[in-house]
């Protein structure tokens, strides 16, 4: 059962602070938090800087073209809450805009392709972007900074940029095609034709300003005034039906979270608009099937692992149909604070670089939202104006254990992502797992999809096991494909407060600050 995959083996050491941390799939997005939290703020600031950040130096992920979820523990009330910035379908919208073409493939989310894959890529595919929306939102209410404060990192790294990594590289060329069908995307991404190489500026034009103007003028000026009226007229230009009512009628949805509990803590996630059902369906099935744990896991123990993904993705699909996400492009992160609140932030463009434009005035790449709605009438799922995206793999937690946060953990991977993030919870819970060793432990994929997807560091023993139960795919937790999600995480130890980034990805990180 060994692979080529087998020659790799990645590690990255676990980051400390006392005045707090933040992981993220970007190091200078995770500095960007921690610089937050040095000039005095809470783990709600660090993690809008730290998105704010990534915009400028993940594009391909996310950005204020966004949208997504959040989940905060907030230590002096002892409660958690939950913030929905989902994308929204511009009211005008009409299915008339979307034919199906039944000569092109499915969408990554599992609907039928429409002319021009209009419902994938392109401004007509972009929805109403919640991620200004949701950062404003919950700083107003659980932070210490504004909006104007948190955006100054990420303002800096547009204004100068990055020099591009060969993960960067490996990104714009790994989406070619849908670069070049659009002039300004390719002047950024592809100069003279090809990948922007390593070492070469990832610089966005447009986007250093249009930050800026987001600072001085605040989500109402992104929502209600000039700076959404940029957005609209580009937009509109391009055949995207979007209004200024659209953008003025924006509401974030702030709620209870979910809870599910397992070994004694309490996991808070967005609900069932998330993967939060699942990760419940999959922590129950665990706790039935194994009561009292060993001490480490066994073959056994992955078996039941196994058995509880596929009996929570079999109840996904049982509810919602055959939707499926088979794309990575969103960015995770996680923040925690000397006081004791936690963050589980995750937002994405949705397909790598979204709608594969870039506006050429904002500099701002668009989220390919449409592509959530299957075009065909009649259905849960179908598309109609004013509709809000609310199904998503997203599945931000936080785990709570006697009143105080103890870990902070989503990750980014479409399907990927509920397996992922539940197994490092399971690991963490059932078997006392630290948070660095349960992010270096091998994993497994499913999601009732008629296959079982192993890590080869499992060992030949527990692979075998597995094999007698599921058609076995053996494949190693590698840069490209990321097979297994790509997850960020914080925690409460005996020691303090600790922070980490997916092992496998070159350019994620953490960083912390100490206490004066």
């Amino acid at each position: 059962m060994a692979t080529a995959a087998d020659q790799w083996s990645t590690a990255k050491r676990p980051v400390r602070g006392s005045g707090g941390v933040v992981a993220a799939q970007h190091i200078r997005a995770a500095e960007a938090g921690a610089e937050l939290l040095a000039q005095g703020g809470n783990a709600v600031d660090a993690a809008v800087a730290a998105a704010l950040a990534l915009g400028a130096v993940e594009p391909w992920m996310c950005g204020i073209g966004g949208s997504g979820f959040m989940v905060v523990w907030l230590a002096a009330e002892k409660r958690a809450v939950a913030l929905d910035f989902q994308g929204v379908l511009p009211q005008a919208l009409t299915p008339d805009d979307y034919p199906i073409d039944p000569g092109l493939p499915a969408t990554s989310m599992g609907f039928p392709a429409v002319v021009n894959f209009a419902n994938t890529q392109g401004a007509r595919a972009v929805t109403i972007p919640g991620a200004v929306a949701g950062f404003d939102h919950a700083l107003r209410r659980f932070g210490r900074k504004s909006l104007a404060e948190t955006l100054q990192p990420a303002i800096r790294l547009a204004e100068t940029g990055i020099p591009a990594s060969w993960f960067c590289t490996l990104m714009i060329a790994s989406e070619m095609a849908i670069l070049a069908k659009d002039a300004t995307a390719a002047a950024i991404y592809l100069p003279g034709g090809a990948p922007l190489q390593p070492g070469a500026p990832l610089k966005i034009p447009g986007l250093a300003r249009t930050l800026r103007r987001l600072a001085e003028t605040g989500a109402e000026g992104f929502y209600r005034g000039d700076l959404g009226r940029d957005l609209v007229r580009e937009l509109q230009a391009q055949g995207n039906r979007m209004t200024l009512d659209d953008l003025a009628a924006y509401q974030v949805q702030e709620y209870a979270p979910m809870e599910a509990r397992h070994r004694g803590a309490t996991l808070y996630t967005p609900g069932e608009q998330s993967g939060g059902l699942r990760q419940r369906d999959f922590l129950a099935q665990v706790a039935a099937s194994l009561p009292v744990p060993p001490k480490a896991p066994d073959a056994a123990s992955w078996c039941v692992y196994a058995e509880a993904l596929e009996v929570a993705w079999r109840a996904h699909r049982a509810r919602n149909g055959t939707l499926a996400e088979v794309g990575s492009s969103t960015s995770s992160l996680s923040a925690a604070d000397a006081e004791g609140n936690m963050v589980a932030l995750t937002y994405t463009l949705l397909d790598h670089f979204g709608a594969g434009i870039t506006l050429p005035e904002t500099g701002l790449a668009l989220n390919n939202g449409v592509s959530y709605f299957d075009p065909r009438p009649g259905l849960r799922t179908s598309m109609a104006g004013g509709k809000r995206i609310n199904s998503s793999n997203m599945v931000p937690t936080v785990a709570v254990c006697d009143g105080q946060a103890r870990f902070a953990i989503g990750a980014s991977g479409g399907d990927l992502i509920m397996p992922c993030v539940s197994q490092i919870a399971a690991l963490m819970l059932d078997f006392g797992l630290s948070l660095e060793a349960a992010f270096h432990s091998p994993r497994l994929d499913a999601s009732h999809r008629g296959s079982l997807r192993a890590d080869p560091r499992l060992g030949a023993a527990i692979l075998d096991e597995l094999a007698r139960h599921y058609t076995l795919e053996v494949s190693g937790n590698v840069v490209m494909p990321k097979l297994y999600a790509c997850p960020s995480g914080v925690a409460r130890d005996g020691e303090g407060l600790i922070g980490i980034n997916d092992p496998a990805l070159p350019d994620g990180g953490a960083a912390g600050t100490d206490r004066d």
